[in-house]
């Protein structure tokens, strides 16, 4: 996908939402793992320079844990970047931070009917070619989706009661992987009927993990779009330094 050649939005504009509200904790540290340096800039940085590279997002917004809202790294950040917002929206879950944030974004005036792209931070393998590749088969069908992978391995499921320490269990069947797929980000919605349909998960504590969830209990069937083996989620020790390997030896596009 050609960033000289923006894909037509048909009269609505897209934004992007990056809820940065958590603590890291599992990656440890003494920031927030998506304000800690990760082959020489915040990791945060990444997710917004590939969203700042898309000549198809109109803005971004990235909902903080209010706490942060003054730390110097939030200002290095905005430096010569288009649109980019940092509110304190964080809350005490990811679905609270991207509804409270959705929440801002309609009171800031965008348009209900509007796409909003979002994005975890600690993806930063995200690239302006995948963002592209999600908004052109979104619009296309005019119906939401998200960045995917077909599962590859074989999957387990454990016999629960043999689980000792987290750490080992017995096998119990084998599952088929055959149309699985792991779910990644950015995912792509309305904003209104996003924000709607989180604001109902989360009034009747439903078990939503991503954005997709959210809308399927609406009734809705997200798009799954190949993503791609970079745009992994930087959760342990051993994620952050394979990153680390690749953001050293590739540049965003």
């Amino acid at each position: 996908m050609s960033k000289a050649s923006p894909i037509q939005l048909n009269g609505r504009q897209c934004h992007a939402l990056l809820p940065t509200a958590g603590s890291g904790s599992r990656l440890g540290g003494d920031l927030p793992k998506q304000f800690q340096t990760l082959a020489g800039k915040p990791m945060l940085a990444y997710a917004i320079e590939a969203f700042q590279n898309t000549p198809e997002i109109h803005s971004i917004w990235v909902g903080i844990n209010p706490n942060f809202a003054d730390n110097p790294i939030l200002t290095e950040l905005k430096k010569n970047t288009k649109s980019l917002a940092f509110l304190p929206t964080g809350g005490a879950t990811r679905q609270e931070t991207v509804k409270n944030t959705l929440e801002a974004m309609l009171q800031g005036g965008v348009a209900e009917d509007d796409w909003v792209l979002v994005h975890d931070a600690a993806r930063p393998g995200i690239t302006t070619g995948l963002i592209q590749k999600l908004i052109a088969a979104v619009v296309e069908h005019n119906s939401g989706g998200l960045l995917a992978l077909p599962v590859a391995d074989t999957l387990k499921r454990a016999d629960l009661s043999s689980v000792v320490a987290s750490q080992y269990a017995k096998a119990d069947t084998t599952i088929s992987r055959n149309h699985l797929w792991q779910a990644q980000t950015p995912q792509m919605f309305g904003l209104k009927k996003l924000h709607d349909a989180l604001n109902e998960a989360i009034r009747n504590e439903s078990n939503v993990t991503d954005e997709a969830s959210a809308m399927e209990l609406q009734g809705e069937k997200p798009l799954l779009i190949e993503g791609a083996t970079r745009n992994f989620k930087v959760t342990h020790p051993a994620d952050w330094d394979l990153m680390q390997l690749v953001l050293s030896a590739t540049s965003n596009p």
